[in-house]
């Protein structure tokens, strides 16, 4: 029984967002937010106006949901592996769901702009990378490029190339 050989591997590389805020920072910016708003909220209280500080509770809620919210969406990520058949995308959603798309190598094609990274193959379209900041686009595009141009361009040796 003959086994087929495991196609080279030319390139891997997994893609996450990038959060500059810490959890331990999220946690400063929220105890400042509420000290802020009990700043101005308490004498406004006093004088009556107990309205306001409903009103600045709720931008701490607001704040506080759209970090959670920017957090979860930070669980999502991308794999991408090049071999010497296809290129493996392997992308997992914030929520757990896995997604699998498989483009062959041999016609594979990768355009890049600022905006967007899209590898095409055979009629078969995927955009990459959606969540990285331009720089990071385009640096993955120029690896993505390098391996392909390395993999078109097989090195064979000789005997004559020895120095023997």
């Amino acid at each position: 029984m003959t086994e087929t050989p495991l196609p080279a591997v030319r390139y891997a590389t997994a893609l996450a967002p990038h959060r500059s805020l810490s959890p331990l920072g999220f946690r400063w910016l929220i105890r400042g937010a509420i000290a802020v708003n009990l700043l101005f909220g308490v004498p406004m209280l006093v004088m009556g106006a107990w309205p306001v500080l409903g009103f600045l509770g709720l931008d701490v809620v607001l704040l506080w949901w759209l970090f959670k919210r920017s957090y979860l969406d930070a669980r999502r990520s991308e794999t991408l592996l090049l071999t010497d058949r296809e290129l493996i995308v392997a992308r997992v959603a914030p929520d757990g769901e896995r997604e699998e798309l498989r483009l062959d190598a041999y016609w594979l094609k990768i355009e890049a702009t600022e905006e967007r990274l899209v590898a095409t193959s055979r009629g078969n379209r995927a955009v990459l990378g959606r969540f990285l900041s331009p720089p990071e686009r385009l640096r993955v595009a120029d690896e993505l490029k390098a391996a392909l141009v390395e993999m078109r361009s097989p090195r064979f040796r000789h005997a004559w190339d020895t120095d023997e």
